[in-house]
């Protein structure tokens, strides 16, 4: 077994993906660098922490891109995000048998503002032209980092997530709640906390993603060969069925995640924190 989440970017591309066959585009030897950063005197990367290409998986075409959360926390820039939108619109092009977007990302880049914000308005909008063409895009998540704010927007637009245990996603990141609402409405500190309300089991409890793993690189290859066909078109009966979904969460506001769990028809929810992947897929609530 190998650590997904102690895997830097390009470890988990060349583990995941058929051996040998990830091709990089605007590799770092390229230096395309943050110019905001620069100007800022806040070291850069030559890849400006995302690696995109093309690949195969089980011998079917993909592109790819993985975030290093080693680097900024995986933030969005202008250059980061114009990477993952070149590679979604030539996806559109060029037609490959999926997208898979390997996500670590506290979200927007706050050095770069504006400028970041509108990259990821930019990648949602590609990454729902893709869907609409008919090309799932399959989000894995199981770095250390988790997948926040403007990331974990754009994973909950794609068509399909895969999530390690430890894994994390959310709109907001522990410490943005923390600072925006005080240490008693969120204790980003409360480890056990944090994963009850951001974790992938709660998330594949509640729905949120489609695939529960462990953290091992084999784990999510075979996942992400299982969702290779996992298009789904976005409809406006989908649409509202996902609004009356979470409009339903609201009963819930201020509960405890096992309240939550318990009103989904999990058993036991209170023993959730302690059981393994397949325990948690044995209590059959998603």
């Amino acid at each position: 077994m190998i650590s997904f989440a102690e895997c830097s970017a390009r470890e988990r591309l060349a583990l995941l993906l058929d051996e040998g066959s990830f091709h990089e585009w605007l590799p770092p030897a390229m230096k395309l660098t943050s110019p905001h950063l620069a100007q800022l005197g806040v070291p850069s990367s030559f890849d400006d922490g995302v690696a995109i290409g093309r690949a195969t998986l089980a011998g079917r075409p993909v592109f790819v891109a993985a975030q290093e959360g080693q680097f900024m926390g995986g933030g969005v820039g202008e250059v980061h995000g114009a990477k993952l939108v070149g590679l979604l619109q030539r996806a559109l092009r060029d037609q490959p048998d999926a997208v898979l977007l390997l996500a670590e990302s506290g979200g927007v880049r706050l050095h770069e503002a504006n400028a970041g914000l509108i990259a990821v308005s930019e990648v949602m909008r590609a990454l729902l032209d893709v869907r609409a063409a008919g090309i799932p895009v399959v989000v894995l998540i199981g770095g250390s980092g988790g997948c926040f704010g403007g990331m974990g927007i754009v994973a909950r637009c794609a068509d399909h997530i895969v999530m390690s245990d430890i894994g994390r996603l959310a709109m907001s990141g522990p410490e943005v709640i923390e600072a925006s609402h005080g240490v008693e409405e969120y204790d980003s500190r409360d480890r056990a906390l944090v994963w009850r309300t951001t974790g992938g089991k709660h998330r594949w409890l509640t729905g949120d993603c489609d695939a529960l793993v462990e953290d091992d690189v084999a784990a999510f290859r075979e996942a992400a060969i299982a969702a290779l066909d996992a298009s789904r078109p976005v409809t406006l009966a989908s649409l509202e069925a996902e609004h009356a979904r979470l409009a339903a969460r609201l009963t819930f506001e201020g509960a405890e995640a096992t309240t939550l769990w318990a009103a989904l028809g999990v058993a036991e929810p209170r023993r959730v924190p302690d059981l393994d992947v397949a325990g948690v897929l044995a209590l059959g609530a998603h």
